[in-house]
C-alpha cells in the first residue's frame, strides 16, 4: 500500500463519527491541559489511559494522540499572558511572547502561536506519512556515545541562545545539570544529594514544579514587585486593544512565515533523536531565527519570530517522534512511552510489521492528525480575542489565580509536599536569577538533559572500558565533540582576538 492508498485508507477511518469525536476531544483536552500549568501532557494521558480500555486501538489512539499534539498548542497560551508555561515545550516561547503581551500585542502572539503551530503540524504530519521508514532507521544508527556527544553540544551551544554573557549562560546550564543529577544514580541504585528527612526527593527534581516555580512564581513575585514600586504596568493592561490589534497585521504573518517554515523542518528530524525532541527544537529554533534575523536585537524583547519559530518546531516534533515509535516500536520520549503502552493495552505491538497487519490502525492515526490539526486552527483561532483579554484582567485578581493554579498543579502531579517546596523555592530562585540578569532558560536546559549526558557517558566509558580515545573512531562522535570543543572555547578565542587588536590599535595610536 502506497502512501496516497493509505491516505485514502486512513481517512476512511478517521471521518467515521467515533473517531471524529475522539480527535476532537483529545484535541480540546489537549489545549485544556497545556493552557493548565502543572497538568501537563504526560500526566493527563497517563490518567486516561484506563478510560481507553472500552474504545477500539484506533479510537483510543487518536485520542491520546491528540492530547500529546493538543497540548503542544494549548501550552502557549499561559506562556504567553502570564508567562507561566502550560508545559515544558513553551518554555522559550514565554520569553518573546509574554513581552509582547507586555507591549499590548498578546493577540497577535497568540494567533502566530496557533497559525505555526497548525501549519508545522501539518506540515510533520506530511513528512511522517511520506519519509517514516527510513528517516527511523538513520535514527537508530546512534549509540550510547553519540547521545552523549549532541547532548554536550546541545548544553554548550544551546545555553547562549537566550543571549546574555558567556559566564552567566555557562553558570545557569552547569547548576540546572547539578540539579539534574539529583536523586538516584542510575547506575549504582542509591540516592545521591537526596536528604534522609526527604526520601521523596529520591526519585530526583519533579521537572514540571522547577519550571512553574522558575518561569510563573518569579513572574509572580517580579509583578509584585513592580505593582508596589510603580504603576505603569496596572495602568497598560486596564487599556482595551481594539479588535483589529488583536490579529496579527500583514508584516507579522511575513515576518513569522519563513520561521515557521524552518521550524517545521527543525522539529520534524529532532523529533527523529531520542529524547524531549519537543522541548530542544524550541531552543534550537530559537536560537537559529535569532541568528538569521535582521534584527537580533529585538529578540528577549517581543520578536515575533522568537514566537513562530518554536511554536512551530514543538508540533512538528510530535510527528517525528511517531516516526520511530510506529515503524519500530522505539520510544524516544516519555509521551511516546506512555502512548507505546496505550496501543500495548489492545494487544497490538508497534513495528516495522505495523503498517501491514494493522493499516487501518496506522493509516487512521495518520489521517486524524490532519484532521486534529485543522480542529485545533479552528478552536484556537476564534478564542484569540477571548485569551487576549485574560491579560487585562488586573494583576491583584490575576496574579492569585496563577499562584493558586501553580500550587494545585505542583501538589497533583505525585501528591506531594515536596513538589510544593519545589515549586517555592524554585520560584525564589527564579526571582534571584532575575534580579542578576541571569537567563533561567540554560538552567532549564541543563535540567532536561543532565539524565541524557550522564547516562550515556557512564555506558560509553563501559563500552570502550576505560579507552576514551578510541570515541574518536566514531565519525558521528568526533564531529560532535570537535564543535563543543570549538564553541566552548569560541569566547575565549574571541576574547584573545580582541586584546591583541586593542593592544595593536594602542600601539599604533601612541607610534602617530
Amino acid at each position: 500500500m502506497n502512501p496516497w492508498q493509505g491516505l485514502l485508507c486512513g481517512f476512511s477511518v478517521a471521518l467515521i463519527p467515533v473517531n471524529l469525536m475522539a480527535a476532537a476531544l483529545g484535541a480540546a483536552v489537549g489545549t485544556v491541559v497545556g493552557v493548565l500549568p502543572g497538568v501537563g501532557p504526560a500526566g493527563a494521558i497517563a490518567l486516561l489511559l484506563p478510560i481507553t480500555f472500552g474504545m477500539n486501538p484506533t479510537t483510543a489512539l487518536v485520542t491520546l494522540t491528540g492530547i500529546y499534539y493538543g497540548s503542544m498548542y494549548g501550552g502557549s497560551t499561559t506562556s504567553i499572558l502570564v508567562r507561566v508555561p502550560g508545559e515544558a515545550a513553551s518554555v522559550v516561547t514565554s520569553i518573546d511572547g509574554h513581552e509582547m503581551a507586555k507591549q499590548g500585542r498578546a493577540g497577535p502572539a497568540l494567533a502566530i502561536a496557533a497559525i505555526g503551530s497548525w501549519a508545522a503540524g501539518t506540515l510533520g504530519v506530511v513528512a511522517l506519512t511520506l519519509v517514516a521508514p527510513p528517516l527511523a532507521r538513520m535514527a537508530l544508527r546512534f549509540g550510547p556515545p553519540e547521545y552523549f556527544a549532541m547532548a554536550l553540544l546541545s548544553l554548550v551551544v544551546l545555553s547562549r541562545v537566550t543571549g546574555g554573557t558567556t559566564w552567566k549562560a555557562y553558570s545557569s546550564v552547569t547548576l540546572g545539570v547539578l540539579l539534574g543529577t539529583v536523586g538516584m544514580d542510575p547506575m549504582r541504585g542509591i540516592p545521591r544529594f537526596v536528604p534522609r528527612s526527604i526520601p521523596d526527593l529520591a526519585l530526583g527534581l519533579n521537572f514540571i514544579p522547577l519550571v512553574m516555580g522558575l518561569y510563573g512564581v518569579a513572574e509572580v513575585l517580579k509583578t509584585v514587585e513592580e505593582l508596589f514600586v510603580s504603576q505603569d504596568r496596572a495602568e497598560r493592561i486596564s487599556q482595551i486593544p481594539s479588535l483589529k490589534q488583536l490579529m496579527p497585521s500583514r508584516n507579522d504573518l511575513r515576518r513569522s512565515s519563513g520561521p515557521i517554515l524552518r521550524g517545521g523542518i527543525l522539529g520534524f528530524l529532532l523529533g527523529l533523536v531520542p529524547g524531549p525532541a519537543n522541548i530542544i527544537s524550541t531552543y534550537v529554533s530559537y536560537g537559529l531565527e535569532k541568528r538569521l534575523s535582521k534584527h537580533p536585537e529585538e529578540f528577549g524583547h517581543g520578536a515575533i519570530e522568537a514566537v513562530a519559530g518554536p511554536e512551530s518546531a514543538n508540533n512538528a516534533a510530535v510527528a517525528g517522534q511517531l516516526v520511530p515509535l510506529l515503524a519500530l516500536g522505539v520510544p524516544f520520549s516519555s509521551l511516546t512511552a506512555l502512548l507505546l503502552g496505550g496501543i500495548m493495552l489492545h494487544g497490538i505491538l508497534p513495528g516495522p510489521r505495523l503498517m501491514i497487519d494493522h493499516p487501518t490502525l496506522f493509516w487512521g492515526l495518520v489521517a486524524s492528525m490532519y484532521v486534529g490539526n485543522v480542529m485545533l486552527l479552528v478552536f484556537n483561532l476564534p478564542l484569540v480575542g477571548l485569551f487576549a483579554r485574560i491579560s487585562l484582567v488586573s494583576p491583584r485578581v490575576l496574579l492569585p489565580i496563577v499562584v493558586l493554579l501553580s500550587l494545585i498543579g505542583a501538589y497533583a502531579l505525585n501528591n506531594s509536599i515536596v513538589d510544593v517546596w519545589v515549586l517555592a523555592l524554585s520560584g525564589v530562585l527564579g526571582y534571584i536569577l532575575q534580579k542578576a540578569k541571569f537567563d533561567p532558560g540554560p538552567l532549564v536546559l541543563g535540567v532536561i538533559l543532565a539524565p541524557m549526558l550522564e547516562s550515556n557517558l557512564r555506558q560509553s566509558g563501559l563500552l570502550f572500558d576505560g579507552r576514551w580515545w578510541l570515541v574518536m573512531e566514531r565519525p558521528i562522535t568526533a564531529v560532535m565533540l570537535v564543535l563543543a570543543a570549538a564553541a566552548l572555547l569560541q569566547p575565549v578565542a574571541r576574547a584573545i582576538l580582541f586584546r591583541r587588536r586593542g593592544r595593536a590599535w594602542v600601539e599604533s595610536s601612541s607610534s602617530a
